[in-house]
């Protein structure tokens, strides 16, 4: 199983808004979705959240100012080298805007009007919660489809265990 990660900068407190990227090409074509991507061998979680920030919406962030708030896995019965484990973080600070890149489409979105029918379908099982404030773990699995969530299951995570 691999790892990955997503970052969502936010504004406001409470969160009033969110940076969602349309997924241009690669895998969740089509899709609105946070920044991220896979970690690279020698690298840690958040290098890779830092780096993919950067390489998808040349938006830099520090990692002190990333706040892991989510840990979620997936499995893909049907597609199983798709199985990962991602790190969500939030940002309230950085350094630059948001431009397009080759992959991704950046656009800020109302807390009230995420895209979710565009989204991967786990999404409002989480995501609401995390831009609440609230720490959370998860998993899901997909159907044959690869797209409909056949078993969901959300906790909230107050700390983080050793692993």
């Amino acid at each position: 199983m691999r790892d990955a990660t997503l970052v969502f900068l936010i504004k406001g407190n409470p969160v009033s808004e969110i940076l969602l990227g349309y997924k241009k090409a690669g895998f969740a074509q089509g899709k609105f979705n946070g920044f991220g991507g896979k970690v690279e061998a020698g690298e840690t979680i958040e290098c890779a959240a830092v780096r993919e920030l950067e390489e998808e919406a040349s938006v830099k962030v520090a990692q002190h100012d990333l706040a892991e708030m989510a840990r979620l896995t997936f499995f893909f019965p049907t597609m199983p080298e798709w199985d990962q484990v991602v790190y969500v973080f939030l940002a309230r600070r950085w350094q630059g805007e948001p431009v397009e890149s080759d992959e991704m489409q950046p656009a800020w979105y109302k807390v009230s009007d995420i895209p979710f029918a565009s989204m991967w379908q786990d999404d409002p099982h989480w995501l609401p919660r995390v831009l609440a404030g609230q720490r959370v773990r998860a998993w899901f699995t997909f159907g044959q489809d690869n797209e409909t969530v056949i078993e969901a299951r959300v906790e909230e995570w107050q700390t983080w265990p050793d692993l």
